[in-house]
């Protein structure tokens, strides 16, 4: 394995085995193995066990806690010597409140009485504590469970479509069209100049929060092309040779980070207001004081996302 599959979120080593999703007989089976393990999703927020080094809770076909299950399970791939499915329970209405809308993160948690010592809680807040195959199989399902409820009818003619090939499917009885789970591509750039690197900020982000710039990429647009106008379009840089590094899948809710190194032109910004609060070159040096908490103005990247991956390796001279 490569050291940019390392990222959170990747090289898991999760089988997906993709030829079970239509197998009715063999899904049935293993749904009444008690080795299977089905891991509940509610609200988009799975449930954790843990703090610092966190474990994905999972529980066994038939316990108590799916009762509140909304639809059949999903079925996310073999691994660790079981079938590994998800599945949604937010019909279940827990005392304690949720975030408002609206809020960058979500720091609620909710305690289910069928999980004793587990928590409903934001995946952004535990991303870093999951092993690598919790990561995958979390990823996975709520990605999945997020376009389930995003998609629930069809776009050629607006009848409710029916779940089909163990969740990784929609079809609608109406007009026979076959919908499949949405991924969206989105580029992420370290755009260097000497030593020093591009970073800036949203608006509306947490204070002190800096990240690498990023962007969708467009309709008949390389990935190349992306990190060139994305970076052009927010700061006024003009970018020459651009190289892929890593890719992380984003389950917020349902993209690819591109991650990509980027040579800039020039030093030069022009702040487009719309997409960045601010932008500016950082150096290795403050880059260092500010993974160590100590830079006046600067956090460092939230840990567990690519941003913060490929920074460090920046760092440590590991872009490999």
């Amino acid at each position: 394995m490569r050291h940019a599959e390392t990222v959170t979120f990747g090289g898991g080593g999760l089988d997906r085995a993709a030829h079970l999703r239509g197998d009715a007989q063999g899904l049935v089976a293993h749904l009444a193995a008690p080795e299977t393990r089905i891991v509940p999703v509610w609200r988009g927020k799975p449930a954790f066990r843990g703090e610092g080094t966190v474990d994905l809770v999972s529980v066994a076909p038939g316990d108590g806690l799916l009762a509140d299950a909304a639809g059949a399970p999903v079925f996310l791939g073999l691994a660790r010597d079981r079938a590994w499915f998800a599945q949604d329970i937010s019909t279940w209405q827990p005392d304690q409140p949720e975030a408002a809308p609206g809020q960058f993160f979500d720091a609620t948690q909710q305690v289910h009485p069928a999980l004793e010592g587990a928590r409903f809680a934001e995946l952004r807040g535990v991303m870093a504590g999951l092993s690598m195959l919790d990561a995958e199989l979390v990823a996975t399902a709520k990605a999945i469970m997020g376009w389930h409820r995003s998609h629930g009818f069809c776009s050629a003619c607006g009848v409710a479509s029916e779940v089909t090939q163990a969740g990784w499917q929609r079809t609608c009885p109406a007009c026979g069209t076959h919908h499949f789970p949405r991924t969206d591509p989105v580029v992420i750039m370290l755009i260097t100049l000497g030593n020093s690197v591009l970073v800036g900020r949203s608006p509306g982000w947490p204070e002190g929060m800096y990240s690498l710039l990023a962007g969708f990429l467009e309709p008949g647009e390389t990935v190349e092309a992306a990190v060139r106008r994305e970076v052009v379009e927010e700061a006024g840089v003009r970018v020459g040779a651009v190289d892929y590094l890593a890719s992380q899948p984003w389950p917020y809710p349902s993209s690819l980070m591109i991650g990509c190194r980027g040579a800039a032109l020039s030093r030069d910004i022009t702040l487009d207001p719309n997409e960045l609060e601010q932008a500016m070159w950082v150096t290795r040096e403050e880059m260092l004081e500010a993974f160590a908490g100590r830079h006046p103005v600067i956090q460092p990247a939230r840990n567990g996302a690519i941003a913060h991956f490929l920074l460090r390796n920046w760092l440590a001279d590991r872009l490999d």
